[in-house]
């Protein structure tokens, strides 16, 4: 008896050191960036709230279009803060998600107390970066009748999440440079999203200029600047969210 319960206590410290190591490795997350920091300041064209997400709202104007962002895996939410702060400048309703250990998998469902919170908004887009691409693509196939525009930055629903037959806007931008979300599995994930899915790729661009947060490990070296790459991110995201406004009208 007594060399078991000293094997219990022994296993309950292995499982609690790893589970700080885990809690360590997920709390320092890849950035934000300066430029992403400065992003979050309200000014005269968008105004921006940092709790309980980072809500971005274009000023002087009630947007009926709203945009739920799920930040990349271990990436710091504000890094998407530029893009987000750009895409409601433009007349959107934009809200970033910080998720649980900084891993959208821990809250797949997140986008569902932003829709609550926001009964103003009539037409839903989600999408994500990486692996909060891929938990957004969860939200939509978990959540049918509440989204109608997904859309994808370096990122590809998990296989048993199809979205193949849905009526929805979707676009998946991706950089030729990328070495994480390669071309290869962007490929691949294609049976997985609507026949009328637009692709995007984005000439020598790579994984961590999705966002404002430095190098990632195993990426590939981008061959254009990050504020081109994110110019072609904003006007890609802008063009989903406008067809959403001509297309679904409540």
């Amino acid at each position: 008896m007594h060399i078991v319960r000293r094997s219990l206590i022994v296993l309950l410290v292995i499982l609690l050191l790893a589970f700080a190591g885990f809690s360590v490795w997920a709390y320092t997350p890849l950035g934000p960036l300066p430029e992403a920091t400065a992003a979050l300041q309200s000014d005269a064209a968008v105004q921006v709230a940092t709790a309980p997400w980072l809500t971005f709202t274009p000023a002087g104007t009630q947007p009926t279009t709203g945009f739920v962002f799920y930040p990349g895996g271990r990436v710091d939410a504000r890094s998407y803060a530029p893009a987000a702060r750009a895409i409601a400048a433009r007349g959107y309703l934009v809200v970033i998600v910080p998720m649980p250990f900084n891993l959208a998998v821990f809250s797949p469902s997140a986008a569902e107390a932003v829709i609550a919170a926001h009964p103003e908004i009539t037409r839903w887009a989600v999408g994500g970066h990486s692996l909060g691409g891929a938990m957004a693509a969860n939200f939509v196939y978990t959540h049918p009748d509440a989204i109608q525009g997904l859309v994808l930055w370096a990122a590809y629903p998990a296989g048993n999440d199809s979205l193949a037959g849905r009526q929805l806007a979707v676009v998946s931008i991706y950089g030729t440079a990328d070495g994480l979300a390669t071309q290869s599995k962007i490929d691949a994930s294609g049976p997985l999203l609507p026949a009328g899915t637009r692709y995007v790729p984005i000439e020598g661009g790579n994984h961590a200029q999705m966002g404002w947060y430095g190098l990632q490990g195993g990426d590939g070296a981008a061959s254009i600047s990050r504020e081109a790459q994110q110019a072609q991110v904003v006007d890609e995201t802008l063009a989903l969210l406008a067809g959403l406004n001509q297309r679904f009208v409540k």
